[in-house]
């Protein structure tokens, strides 16, 4: 199969449509991400989150076959800033702009918002996936190029893309998250038995400190109503506005997704004497559960555990899924059981004389990553060394 030589930008994820984007993002030999459907990108753009007037242009690539029909896409944004990406590089923008020179615009693949690991290079399960990448990693430099953009980053692929596009000649970077990963248990309580005695205790005492008066109720499919938005809602925008100063959804947009992704999200709602006090929002992939966001208007110790992390982990457990990501961030999570893993990114800089120096800063990072993520594992690890009971 051959692929035609010009690609299409289109403005909107609309304009190509829902089958034939999913005809490569949702591919039946790859596990579902959720974060790269057709609906989740398309409730970002309608509820006017991912838009060029928040600083996200859609640029979506579009290759096609010589029948004419959409063999590979790739999402791809214009951006006006370094928000909402989880992959830092405001340093670069500054070394850039003392420099004289202009950071912004850059392009970026990514999911908005989203620092989960999904594919980026999304190609027909039929066409040669060599082609597809070669042909949308070429759009995209060329896009790149049309509108001055200081590079192309491309944030949280895949392990086997990030390798691809290191031989692609991009600047490759290596980050670190904490994932939950099930080891084949069968219960929450398998799961305790396999970390130290503290551990276990430590455990334990939390969940019973932050359940106590409280229901928790985990809400996904038809359960899930506007009103459960509603609460969620006045719990991101309370905890975004303490940490970030500006959340990045609005409340149009969980709407959109409880109307077309129900089935795929996991509320899990804490309430007192029938008020919502609390809640934490996850998406459910084919072998991953992803904890996204959180929030509260009551402060209760650990309860913040207690949903984010320990109900996460039992109810990916009752559906046997392979591991809970939890988000950016957060060494805590080391003592929950989300042990270090990690994340990647491949960076183009336009500028020769900035690229020298950032990619020659990626391999001293890569390396001190690398370093850390195995001291962690190894000094801190919650989990039973051979001669614990």
């Amino acid at each position: 199969m051959t692929l035609k030589p010009a690609v299409r930008i289109s403005r909107r994820i609309a304009e190509i449509g829902r089958a034939d984007w999913d005809a490569c993002a949702v591919r039946g030999d790859q596990p579902f991400n959720p974060f790269i459907c057709f609906d989740f990108l398309d409730c970002a753009e309608e509820a006017g989150c991912a838009v060029e007037a928040q600083g996200w242009g859609p640029q979506h690539l579009a290759v096609e076959d010589e029948a004419g029909r959409v063999a590979a896409v790739m999402p791809l944004y214009l951006k006006g800033h370094s928000q909402g990406e989880y992959i830092f590089d405001h340093a670069w923008a500054e070394a850039y702009e003392r420099a004289g020179g202009r950071y912004y615009p850059k392009l970026l693949s990514a999911a908005p918002f989203t620092p989960a690991t999904g594919p980026r290079l999304l190609v027909r399960p039929d066409v040669d996936p060599d082609l597809g990448r070669k042909a949308l990693l070429g759009g995209a430099l060329t896009v790149c190029e049309r509108y001055g953009a200081s590079g192309l980053h491309v944030n949280f692929p895949t392990r086997d893309e990030w390798s691809w596009l290191g031989e692609a000649g991009m600047a490759l970077r290596e980050g670190q998250q904490y994932h939950w990963l099930n080891r084949g248990y069968a219960t929450f309580d398998d799961f305790l038995a396999d970390l130290s005695s503290g551990r276990r205790k430590t455990i334990r005492r939390e969940r019973r400190d932050a359940g106590q008066g409280l229901e928790i109720l985990c809400l996904t499919g038809s359960d899930l109503t506007e009103a459960h938005w509603d609460a969620f809602y006045r719990f991101y925008v309370d905890t975004g506005s303490r940490k970030w100063g500006r959340p990045y959804l609005n409340r149009l947009f969980f709407s959109l997704l409880g109307e077309r992704m129900a089935d795929r999200v996991l509320l899990i709602m804490a309430r007192r004497n029938g008020r919502w006090i609390a809640g934490a929002l996850n998406l459910i992939g084919g072998d991953c559960l992803f904890g996204r966001n959180w929030g509260c208007v009551e402060d209760v110790p650990f309860l913040h555990f207690e949903l984010c992390y320990y109900q996460a982990i039992e109810w990916a457990i009752g559906r046997g899924l392979a591991r809970v990501e939890a988000g950016a961030q957060g060494q805590h999570k080391i003592a929950r059981g989300y042990l270090p893993a990690p994340v990647h990114s491949a960076h183009f800089i336009a500028d020769p004389a900035l690229r020298g120096p950032v990619e020659d800063y990626l391999r001293r990072e890569m390396a001190a990553v690398e370093e850390e993520m195995e001291w962690l594992s190894e000094a801190y690890s919650p989990f039973r060394q051979s001669g614990d009971a």
